[in-house]
């Protein structure tokens, strides 16, 4: 056999649908152009449709029936096919071309590697015109006649959300999926299981059983997802009804089914919207964050799942021809100490009105809890409330007051009313009258003196409140990472308005994120911005600090509510000297007014809020709140 190479090389590419062929000179006079039809083949193999390729002795239409039932399991996937060059022969005096065929798939919306291989076409010139040799290894590489292809998605490890010290927070924890067997059960009976499951879980019966009837007959229809080591049903009842079947998983789970709910959200099956969102990155089944944190970083969470690319023999034996192993996802890391949230939400659990429990180091700025209570219906009132903070703004109050001159000793008037502009103010119910007339500034943070602080208000502009509010990490305009809610001062604050903000009402707003930052900036002696997401970059600082001086007079006028004002009940907590503010702000119209109860404490290095939303008196309903809390973290 002789065998010569010819000097043409082409190269031919298929961009966008439409064939781009280079053509050189030929191995002899006249002879046609063999790149067209490599490029042709390159079109046919990208496409599907192999029908206007000339294949010789194979028909052109059983090889486009080959091709799709070979790559059918890669759809909606088609490849990006390249001819890279040809090269012309001639054996035996017969012309033949080898092209050299490149594909490429790209088979996860993901991964930044694509499946890439080669593979050579074999060319012979018959009567003048060029024909490919048909050949199930230009499909995919070595692949036979009889094999077809798989793909398989690998899920990736998906990551925890820590929290201090890096003890896991949210991780896969067993659960229990209850729901009703259909192959377990006889047809007429199966309306009967399912009715009998639902009542023994809470469920719709019907709405359960019209599920049962739809589902096909062999499935296993799912009911109820139940914690396995808190399960809150009667297994032995459920396992005892014809049909009912609990079958054993794992879901990113917190310590329980409270912990932290609102803020680190839940984790589940996606959803339809999850995925219509995802753009091909989340499939049906896939768990994925639904809320909360959980959501928030649920691609970080999540990692990238792997791929595999098998080709399956007739007998169900495979080979792996390429595979992108997965990729685990990245721990979310957050400052919440387990110990320290727990106490909170057990002190929040009976209050049936939403309430809130944030604890900060002060050193750090870090949250250690950010408790909302059950009566919050899942709503994170501890990072999201927009309440008005009522006296524990005293706080502010004071710092602008010191700005402009005054000293935890300076005397000032506390009436029992003062009226501005036609409005009439006044100090709380049982307010004593022994701190009323003049007193220090000091006597009147320790009692609450309303009309003490209304009546200084010409010493400290809507501005100066602002600024003074900024400096202890209140009404600050900071991305934190998680949806969280600064407070809000206004600056433009006059008449009724400025004397309602000196006492934390008006147009004042403040979260209970909000009012532990401030607490927490006294106890640190400058600015405190709470920290969250142990990760992320610190938010800048305000632009006027907050002086050490400064907070020391805080320091004073808060430890004197616990020595001779409204939280006397604190004097006796173990450890360190406690440091407190109370506050009531009303709220609604007429004759629903009703109040928040609030209050900050700062305990060592702990700062401490804990507001509820419809309370008493800041002392009488917060205060023992914040008094358990106080003795429990310790």
């Amino acid at each position: 056999m002789g065998l010569r190479t010819c000097g043409r090389v082409a190269t031919a590419v298929v961009v966008g649908g439409v064939l781009v062929v280079a053509p050189l000179a030929g191995c002899s006079p006249g002879t046609p152009d063999p790149a067209p039809v490599a490029a042709r083949l390159a079109a046919g193999l990208a496409a599907g449709d192999l029908t206007g390729v000339p294949l010789g002795d194979t028909d052109p239409t059983a090889a486009t029936e080959q091709l799709r039932t070979a790559t059918a399991a890669l759809d909606p996937a088609r490849p990006e096919v390249r001819v890279e060059d040809v090269v012309e022969a001639e054996v035996d005096g017969t012309p033949t071309a080898t092209a050299t065929v490149v594909t490429t798939w790209d088979l996860d919306a993901t991964g930044d590697e694509d499946w890439t291989y080669s593979a050579d076409a074999h060319l012979t010139l018959v009567d003048d015109a060029w024909q490919v040799r048909w050949d199930t290894a230009l499909v995919a590489p070595d692949l036979r006649p009889t094999e077809t292809l798989t793909r398989r998605v690998e899920a990736a490890p998906r990551a925890p959300v820590l929290g201090a010290d890096d003890v896991a927070l949210v991780e896969d924890r067993p659960v229990l999926r209850l729901g009703v067997d259909k192959t377990a059960v006889d047809v007429a009976a199966q309306a009967d299981a399912a009715r009998a499951v639902a009542g023994l879980l809470g469920l719709d019966p019907q709405g359960l059983a019209d599920r049962v009837a739809a589902a096909g007959e062999r499935a296993f229809v799912e009911a109820l997802v139940v914690r396995t080591a808190e399960p809150g049903v009667d297994l032995a009842a459920f396992r005892a009804v014809p049909g009912a079947l609990a079958v054993e998983d794992t879901l990113p789970l917190a310590p329980t089914r409270r912990f932290a709910r609102p803020l680190l959200g839940t984790a589940g099956p996606a959803t339809a919207e999850v995925v219509e969102e995802s753009g091909g990155a989340v499939r049906p089944g896939d768990v994925v964050g639904l809320s909360g944190l959980q959501r928030q970083y649920d691609e970080q969470l999540r990692g990238t799942p792997g791929t595999v690319v098998a080709a399956v023999a007739e007998d169900g034996s495979e080979r792996v021809l390429w595979e992108r192993p997965p990729t685990p996802g990245e721990p979310l890391r957050t400052t919440i100490d387990p110990r320290v949230q727990d106490a909170a939400e057990s002190v929040l659990e009976p209050v049936p009105s939403a309430s809130a429990a944030v604890v900060i180091r002060a050193s750090t700025g870090d949250v250690l809890a950010a408790a909302s209570g059950p009566g919050s219906e899942g709503y994170s009132t501890a990072t999201l409330a927009t309440y008005a903070p009522g006296s524990v703004f005293k706080v502010v109050s004071s710092l602008a007051l010191l700005r402009a001159g005054l000293t935890p000793d300076s005397p000032v008037g506390c009436p029992t009313s003062a009226t501005v502009d036609g409005r009439e103010f006044s100090n709380f119910p049982g307010y004593p009258a022994s701190a009323t007339g003049t007193v220090t500034l000091r006597t009147a943070v320790a009692h609450s003196c309303n009309t003490a602080f209304i009546g200084a208000r010409e010493q400290a502009s809507g501005d100066a409140l602002a600024r003074a509010a900024a400096s202890l990490g209140l009404g600050l305009d900071a991305d934190l990472g998680f949806p969280a809610f600064l407070g809000e001062v206004p600056t433009d604050a006059t008449g009724t308005g400025l004397a309602a903000a000196m006492i934390g009402q008006g147009q004042v707003q403040a979260s209970p994120l909000a009012m532990a930052a401030v607490a927490a900036s006294v106890a640190r002696g400058a600015t405190v911005v709470p920290r969250l997401l142990a990760d992320a970059p610190a938010p800048a600082a305000p632009g006027e600090p907050l002086a050490e001086t400064e907070a020391a007079a805080l320091r004073e006028l808060m430890r004197a509510v616990v020595t001779q004002g409204g939280a006397t009940f604190l004097a006796d907590v173990p450890g360190a000297e406690v440091l407190a503010k109370t506050g009531t702000a009303q709220f609604g119209t007429g004759d629903e007014l009703a109040n928040h109860a609030w209050m900050i404490a700062v305990h060592g290095d702990l700062a401490y809020a804990v507001v509820v939303e419809d309370g008493d008196y800041g002392s009488t309903t917060a205060g023992p709140l914040i008094e358990q809390l106080l003795t429990a973290v310790g």
